[in-house]
């Protein structure tokens, strides 16, 4: 097979703003080579199994010289791989894009670009500045504060006083006091508003607005760092009453979530849809359970269950997969009632065409055994599908109302291969930048501390969603908070609440 490199570009940070063509490449890649600036969270969700090469660059630190990396994409396609070159923002952009495909053309390696959604737009944008307004600016000129390697900056200040319209500047931060005396020295009044916008669309999004005699001051004073670009112009004014993205309800969290990857991606929507940037680190893997003697007997004796009992979504799955791996459908269950733990389950169980008949109020094993308890299930048989090790519970209270239960074990959960996940857990949250982890279960939170490995668990904020699984986090030490419901939007309440406090 012939190797190719798809340039690509991530977008400033937030996931949601990476275009589906990306996403589309991305997840067919075998090397994805990637920036600093990309969002770790896009590396984490889409790198998993597939061979990640770090080229990053920060500010005055270029690990890897710009001929190394056109080096690796050009080796990596030769070897008949499909290479993604990930780069922030839009590949095309200062992002030297062309550079790049310039050696791929030397050396006959096919390439496709992938544009990127450009944070000269984007960063204004979530910080409320339209950088193109029919009252302020019709006009917008964008400019590196960067000077290449043994060179001076470049920069015709002259101009861009003249030429009006918005100015921004990416990668300036470090020369923000020559830019705004260069701008003043030629012309443009003091008064001018300007602002500084650091890590935009992130939860560790920051703005300063100012004017381009006080900017400096005022980044000082907040202690502004990169990446962040600095925007000149009168659309500046409207930086506040048009905020939007700072008064979402989870702005600034940084979530760590833990759930297995098939039930991840409905939380995240939902806490993203709040503000929350999201980093999804499945830390533990769900198994179904092997054919064995005990399954076999269990589907072929279906027709004879009076109840069905889930306690969790995959449970649900799981049990339908094995009705199909067996040749069973859904007929055969027309004698049967079915009981569900919580909202989760029982949005599964309608999935697959069935409502459940019993919920308890409190999603718990003991109180979805009292439920059930009091339907009369006095010799009835119940068949109770779930994991290897599941809530020891339940099972004696439906045994003392009279019931024949046959515990199945259709699945197991266990901890996720360290070495297949792309950044370290402990350096995330030593760093302050996990504002909480989000559990779902005890063996969630197992999973994160085998992946995270020896570090002090009691910087830790822990957000679960019920009674056993805060008692595991509490073994480890971590600060834990309990959502009210064994539900995930109880569960994303709670880190609202965790916010205000």
């Amino acid at each position: 097979m012939d190797g190719k490199v798809w340039l690509a570009g991530a977008g400033p940070g937030d996931e949601g703003l990476l275009t589906i063509k990306a996403e589309h490449v991305l997840e067919r890649a075998d090397v994805i080579v990637y920036d600093h600036l990309v969002g770790e969270n896009i590396v984490v969700k889409y790198g998993a199994g597939k061979e990640l090469i770090n080229v990053g660059k920060k500010a005055g630190h270029h690990p890897i010289p710009q001929e190394e990396i056109n080096r690796i994409l050009v080796e990596e396609a030769k070897k008949g791989k499909r290479v993604v070159r990930l780069k922030g923002g839009d590949p095309f952009l200062f992002g030297r894009g062309g550079e790049e495909l310039a050696e791929l053309v030397k050396y006959g390696v096919p390439f496709e670009v992938v544009p990127g959604v450009t944070s000269p737009l984007s960063v204004p944008a979530y910080g409320g500045i339209p950088v193109t307004h029919r009252d302020y600016a019709s006009s917008l000129h964008v400019v590196t504060g960067h000077a290449r390697r043994g060179s001076e900056k470049d920069i015709n200040y002259k101009a861009l006083a003249e030429a009006g319209g918005t100015l921004v500047f990416l990668m300036g931060v470090t020369s923000l006091g020559i830019i705004m005396e260069g701008l003043k020295e030629a012309g443009m009044r003091p008064d001018m508003p300007a602002a500084l916008l650091q890590e935009g669309t992130t939860a560790g999004q920051k703005k300063v607005t100012a004017t381009i005699s006080t900017l400096v001051k005022r980044a000082e004073e907040s202690d502004i760092r990169p990446p962040a670009l600095i925007v000149v112009g009168e659309v500046c004014r409207l930086a506040e009453e048009l905020s939007w993205y700072e008064r979402l309800p989870l702005s600034g969290m940084r979530v760590l979530l833990t759930r297995p990857k098939e039930l991840i991606s409905s939380m995240a929507e939902k806490l993203r849809d709040k503000g929350a940037e999201v980093l999804e680190i499945p830390t533990i893997e769900i198994v179904p359970a092997q054919s064995s003697h005990l399954l076999s007997e269990c589907f072929e004796n279906i027709r004879t269950y009076d109840w069905i009992v889930f306690t969790s979504q995959a449970g649900v799955r799981i049990f339908f997969e094995k009705m199909k791996e067996y040749g069973i459908d859904v007929r055969a269950l027309y004698r049967a009632g079915f009981a569900v733990i919580g909202e989760g389950t029982k949005k599964a169980l309608e999935s697959f065409g069935i409502f459940a008949d019993v919920m308890p109020d409190v999603y718990d094993g003991v109180s979805l055994g009292r439920a059930l308890a009091v339907q009369d299930v006095k010799n009835k048989k119940i068949l109770l599908p779930r994991a290897e090790k599941g809530n020891q519970e339940l099972v004696p209270i439906l045994e003392e109302a009279g019931a024949s239960v046959q515990d199945l074990p259709v699945y197991r959960t266990v901890c996720r291969d360290v070495s297949e996940i792309p950044v370290s857990i402990k350096d995330e949250i030593e760093s302050g930048r996990v504002s909480c982890a989000a559990f779902t279960s005890s063996s969630t939170v197992e999973g994160f501390v085998k992946a995270a490995g020896e570090m002090d668990f009691s910087r830790v904020k822990a957000a679960c969603i019920g009674r056993q699984t805060a008692e595991t986090a509490k073994r480890y030490g971590m600060e834990c908070y309990v959502s009210d419901k064994a539900a995930i939007d109880s569960l994303v309440r709670l880190i609202e609440r965790m916010k205000k406090n």
